[in-house]
């Protein structure tokens, strides 16, 4: 895996085996992060990596400038992994990895956030609820984006939250917000 842009655009890292993740490819991230560049200023985001696994998604943020993410796995090896690829990047300071159930943290919210990222894996079942306590939480502020990485057999164009969706390889990235406009 590689890192896409900004400040350490073309670091590789590489995950040990055995870590139970499907990380976002590299084709995929750069194509939504292509649309996130056009929307927000990374610099002053606070961010959310949900199902974080290798911290593809939060290696990002911090090479674009992002400065507060917040990465959460439940799995102690992808948690110490992320620390310990944070402090060999040098973004260690712009990352916070919690080690816990993403749905407990979604339940015990400590901020708001502008952008939410969401991996789950491909056999989750609990996308509805998923989505439900980013909103019913408060979560994400007034103008922020919940983009949850999904299976192509499960779409959301009838959530009330839903804006858009984008596929990518087998991919769809769903994206929500407060308000359907855009």
């Amino acid at each position: 895996m590689r890192i896409i842009g900004g400040s350490l655009k073309g670091r590789r890292f590489n995950p040990p085996k055995g870590l139970p993740v499907r990380p976002t490819t590299d084709f995929s991230k750069e194509s939504i992060f292509n649309i996130l560049n056009n929307r927000f200023d990374f610099e002053s985001l606070i961010a959310l990596d949900l199902f974080a696994g290798t911290g593809n998604i939060s290696f990002e943020l911090a090479s674009r400038g992002c400065e507060n993410i917040t990465a959460v796995d439940n799995n102690s090896g992808c948690a110490r992994y992320m620390q310990n690829a944070a402090k060999e990047l040098g973004i260690e300071a712009q990352i916070d990895v919690v080690k816990e159930d993403v749905f407990s943290f979604l339940r015990n919210p400590h901020a708001q956030y502008d952008l939410i990222f969401a991996d789950p894996p491909y056999t989750f079942e609990n996308l509805d609820e998923l989505i439900s306590l980013v909103f019913e939480n408060n979560l994400l502020k007034a103008g922020g984006w919940f983009i949850l990485e999904h299976q192509p057999k499960v779409f959301f164009e009838k959530h009330p939250r839903f804006v858009q969706q984008r596929k990518y390889g087998s991919s769809l990235f769903s994206i929500f917000q407060l308000s359907s406009l855009s």
